[in-house]
């Protein structure tokens, strides 16, 4: 009898083989439960099992381990440092008065989807480059504008992602490793440029934004000669809820906190620190692009390992989702068709109305937070539907495909498990798991704005591309 209730007492680990909707179940109740897969590795597809069995050869492996564990390695050890505040044009690399900058893969204008052909626009306008929006599409197609990704220029934009000349960015420095990354500020929510709206309104917010609100905050850092340790206020703001995508509450609430007794020591007057800070009261999200800065500012540090499998890029254009992968290096993107964003609708619209997956913020999936750390944030599930057991569950199962926890950003719930890091694209082919990614949602037509927010994956074909491209390099 004392054996059968040590039995009962005793902390229960099973193994499901079969029905997978029944080790579904077990997690949601807490229990530990491992799914035996039963699916061949990569989908069955004969070309691919080969390759996989080439790059699971003892010797190949070794490498490919060696290489992933230096690449996670320089990821997690990587400490972000929020250096600054100034225009692009004056600190960004290869930036000029007609480059704008946009999320995802390299794209045309033409081929652009809707909202980012809306936010260029309201770009070329807001640089003074046309007097209104249909010369602004005009200037667009006329070849005077160069279009280039933010990756390809050490940035990160979220959602359109445009940023032009005139546009103040942070500056993130890589302590551990001297790399630097830039991100735009946050114009807030609702209809914002990001999100392809351009009226006159989200003009005159963003001169503003030009001529008030960004040099305050190049004037405060100025007095902060140190910086501010993003890492260890990102391990912050998960502790208090937020998972650093689309919950940032706690993040900006420490952001602000920061750069509070730097901003009151500059020359504005007391009218313009009201107006800046009701402006980071308007919203949340006012830290959301600095922790897209703080993990491309450690992803880039993981970049170019020479034989490592792992994912340092994740983004897409509305059209196109891209990856790029360490040990290809360089800006060689593996591309896919950009998904369907599944999740609540504002009220008054409908999956009709949304545009497909994109941004450049699934870079905090890539460094695992975000959609990798829902379990910290089960705040957000009400933003992008699921229910608070799969938000756990998203956290654990994410654990499949990366190489490591990163052991200085943790989830408190989940007994302090280090965010699942170094996404690798040998698992994601052999397990048939895909990355998670929560997300807002644009309209698909340019001008409206956020209309909603959810859940997606990235397209399966940019992982096989990415083996059949690391295959072909690894010797």
């Amino acid at each position: 009898m004392t054996k059968r209730n040590e039995l009962f007492q005793s902390k229960v680990n099973t193994v499901n083989v079969g029905i997978e909707f029944i080790n579904e179940d077990l997690k949601k109740q807490g229990i530990e439960s491992h799914q035996v897969n039963w699916a061949p590795p990569a989908g069955g597809d004969a070309e691919l099992l080969k390759l996989l069995d080439r790059l699971n050869e003892p010797g190949t492996l070794e490498k490919i381990q060696k290489a992933n564990e230096e690449a996670v390695s320089r990821i997690i050890q990587s400490k972000p440092v929020l250096v600054g505040y100034d225009k692009a044009l004056n600190v960004m690399p290869n930036m000029t008065k007609n480059t704008i900058l946009h999320a995802g893969p390299p794209i045309a204008y033409a081929d652009m989807c809707g909202p980012m052909q809306g936010a260029i626009q309201g770009a070329i306008v807001f640089e003074g480059l046309a007097s209104d929006l249909e010369e602004a599409d005009k200037v667009a197609r006329s070849g005077e504008i160069i279009f280039s990704p933010c990756h390809e220029h050490d940035a990160v934009g979220s959602m359109a992602g445009v940023t032009s000349a005139s546009m103040y960015v942070h500056i993130i420095k890589n302590e551990t490793y001297g790399n630097i990354a830039y991100t735009n500020l946050s114009e807030q929510l609702a209809k914002v440029l990001r999100f392809g709206a351009n009226d006159q309104t989200v003009i005159d917010r963003l001169v503003w934004m030009r001529d008030v609100m960004g040099p305050m905050l190049h004037d405060a850092m100025k007095l902060c000669p140190k910086g501010i340790d993003l890492r260890l206020m990102l391990s912050q703001a998960l502790h208090m809820g937020d998972e650093c995508h689309n919950r940032n509450v706690a993040g900006t609430t420490l952001l602000v906190q920061a750069l509070t007794p730097y901003i009151v020591q500059t020359d504005f007057t007391k009218e313009q620190m009201k107006e800046v800070f009701e402006f980071i009261a308007s919203s949340d999200y006012f830290s959301g692009p600095t922790w897209m800065g703080a993990a491309k500012c450690a992803l880039d540090a993981g970049h170019n390992v020479e034989n490592s499998t792992l994912v340092t890029t994740m983004c897409r254009n509305g059209v196109e989702f891209g990856i790029r992968v360490s040990g290809i290096g360089g800006n060689n993107w593996f591309t896919g068709p950009a998904q369907r964003v599944i999740g609540p609708m504002f009220a008054g619209y409908t999956q009709a109305d949304a545009g497909l997956d994109m941004g450049d913020s699934a870079i905090t999936e890539t460094y695992g937070i975000g959609g990798f750390a829902m379990a910290a944030a089960p705040a957000i599930v009400p933003l992008v539907g699921g229910t608070v057991a799969e938000a756990l569950n998203y956290s654990r199962e994410m654990k499949e495909i990366t190489t490591a926890e990163n052991p200085n950003i943790t989830i408190p719930v989940l007994n302090f498990m280090g965010i699942p890091s170094g996404i690798d694209v040998l698992k994601v082919m052999e397990t048939g798991m895909l990355p998670i990614i929560n997300t807002a949602i644009a309209h698909k037509d340019p001008g409206v704005g956020m209309i909603g927010a959810g859940l997606t994956n990235p397209p399966m074909n940019v992982f096989k591309e990415a083996l059949v491209a690391l295959a072909a390099k690894i010797h």
